[in-house]
């Protein structure tokens, strides 16, 4: 009995240290008690003893306190410079007086403001919602940092710094739509067979008519009838089984308006050939005549050519495979307050699969007591971490989703990100847009898509005699069919909606720059007039990744009519 007051004793005393710290660093009891109901649950329902309550203190209480006396003392300074502010613009400043210094790049925020703001270290420490994260040793002692690896164009001399004042002035909008278009009901597993193949009829028949206008054909022949004189027909490409497309399973099935049946196709007179499943394709009955035909480009409204723009592009991972530690996603931040680019567009979300048999999942699951808060909370502060992270550069930061995200939706077309409570300063300078998507930046058009498009198409596609870029063929398979995933079946990992593929995952122009970042390795090159990009990953497994740079400037049309590309010059760096 006296042992269990003794206890007593000792317990209420604790429970009166906690409670007393909630009242000096502004926390909530219930925010405490949260905390110790999910720290309970992780542990597999342990008890409230006095040894527990100090494993809970160490491992929970203390990062959670950190992060809210972070938080706590950063408004208490943005309220009094808002208010300095506001007194400043009524008040008329006496004489000798030098009112105080406005917040610019080049005059950055006070000393105490940028003590806490200085580094989004804080706010994305791994203790911070990870307990037991460990730094990889890996990725730390990783070699070739900023080395550049591809290059694209005149590269010497070349100054990676954005404008005098980045992110000023610079538009950066969805090309076709709102950026909640794709924000509506999705019908997928609940799509009619007749609705998908109308999706594909109507592609067939646009794509059609366009062939037809640029080869001068009078008009499209059933595939079906027997004709002695060579004769044009159209289709698309498909297998004539559920095995992988190769040249003696290559069929040609019709349209509805040519007859719509299937026929074999013999590719072995053919001097060359590049094909893949639901390709649009004619051809004489001896020929596959070459799609390249491509959507014509934008033509900016007005003739001024503004100074260069420098874009920074990333794709995730934005944490090694072996810990939760955001160590690339810091030394982008690193890298972006350094080179001061204009816009920065951010692939993916710091919250995904590595790959398919990765088990990053578990290793952040709260079941396995890893985190401690929800995935969406975890998203919200690594974009806020961003945001502060750049405040002194103040460019504008593009989001893209990916279909490895694992709190948001995994369909295709993917809705864009959202945010639950957005701040001045992230509505003026975050864009969310959705996978995939064509952006206009200063009269430059710049086409993306997350998905991993070169190695879909490059585990299907067929070729002879067309040389060995297969990455060239792949990405001129996507600008002549004017889509950003012209697969059909698609990879058995993509879920696909095809009502939305028809409205939104389409090119409506040939982009003047398309990114496609894949697992593949990293390029930048010129294909049919497009400047295509792949970044390669941020990080690869545990090691560091690369990144893209690029220098773009608007350019006005040449003389003669012909297309003139907007990027000066681009580079591939390790990070």
């Amino acid at each position: 009995m006296k042992r269990d007051t003794f206890d007593t004793l000792f317990f209420n005393a604790y429970i009166k240290g906690l409670v007393e710290q909630c009242i000096c660093n502004r926390l909530q009891a219930q925010e405490i008690l949260h905390e110790w109901v999910a720290y309970s649950a992780t542990k597999h329902g342990v008890k409230l003893t006095m040894d527990t309550l100090e494993q809970f203190e160490h491992e929970v209480a203390g990062p959670q306190i950190l992060i809210c006396i972070t938080n706590y003392l950063l408004n208490i300074i943005r309220a009094e410079e808002e208010e300095e502010d506001l007194l400043e613009f009524y008040s008329t400043p006496a004489k000798g007086s030098q009112k105080r210094p406005l917040t610019t790049p080049e005059r950055p925020h006070s000393k105490r403001t940028a003590a806490l703001m200085a580094s989004p270290s804080i706010l994305l420490s791994p203790a911070s919602f990870s307990p037991n994260a460990t730094p990889s040793q890996k990725y730390s002692q990783r070699g070739g940092k900023g080395e550049v690896v591809a290059t694209f164009g005149a590269v010497q001399g070349t100054r990676w710094v954005g404008r005098k004042d980045p992110g000023a002035g610079v538009q950066v909008e969805i090309l076709e739509g709102p950026e909640d278009s794709l924000n509506s009901s999705y019908k997928y597993m609940f799509q009619r067979l007749r609705d998908v193949r109308n999706v594909l009829t109507e592609k067939i028949e646009e794509l059609g008519e366009g062939l037809r206008t640029h080869f001068s054909i009078e008009e499209f022949s059933p595939v079906s009838l027997p004709a002695q004189d060579s004769i044009t027909v159209l289709g698309q490409i498909c297998c004539d089984s559920n095995g992988k497309l190769n040249a003696q399973s290559v069929l040609l099935e019709a349209g509805p308006e040519q007859g719509g049946q299937q026929v074999p196709v013999d590719l072995s007179e053919l001097k060359e050939y590049s094909l893949f499943p639901d390709e649009t394709r004619n051809g004489y009955a001896s020929e596959v005549l070459p799609n390249d035909q491509s959507p014509s480009s934008y033509t900016p409204h007005s003739s001024f050519v503004a100074e260069p723009l420098n874009v920074l592009v990333a794709c995730g991972p934005y944490a090694p495979s072996d810990s939760l530690t955001f160590d690339p996603l810091l030394d982008l931040i690193n890298v972006i307050v350094r080179d001061r680019p204009d816009v920065c567009l951010l692939v993916q979300s710091p919250l995904l699969f590595h790959h398919k048999t990765d088990t990053i999942h578990d290793r952040i699951s709260t079941k396995k007591g890893q985190v401690t808060e929800t995935f969406e909370n975890i998203f919200t502060r690594c974009i806020e971490s961003i945001v502060d992270g750049t405040r002194s550069v103040g460019c504008q930061l593009v989001f893209v989703p990916s279909q490895r995200d694992i709190h948001h939706h995994f369909i295709y077309p993917q809705p864009p990100f959202s945010l639950p409570h957005p701040g001045k300063e992230q509505t003026q300078r975050v864009t969310l847009v959705p996978d995939p998507c064509t952006l206009l930046i200063d009269g430059v058009t710049i086409g993306l898509t997350s998905t991993d498009i070169l190695i879909h198409m490059g585990a299907e596609e067929i070729s002879c005699g067309t040389g060995s870029d297969k990455f060239s063929r792949i990405l001129k398979h996507m600008l002549t069919q004017r889509s950003y995933y012209p697969l059909y079946p698609p990879a058995d990992d993509l879920n696909m909606d095809y009502e939305k593929l028809q409205s939104f995952g389409q090119m409506p122009l040939t982009p003047d720059i398309l990114v496609v970042p894949s697992e593949m390795r990293y390029f930048v090159k010129d294909v049919v007039g497009c400047v295509c990009v792949n970044p390669g990953r941020l990080t690869k497994g545990q090691v560091g990744g690369t990144y893209g740079r690029l220098l773009i400037q608007r350019s006005p049309q040449s003389e003669d009519g012909k297309r003139v590309s907007p990027c000066l010059t681009a580079q591939v760096v390790k990070i």
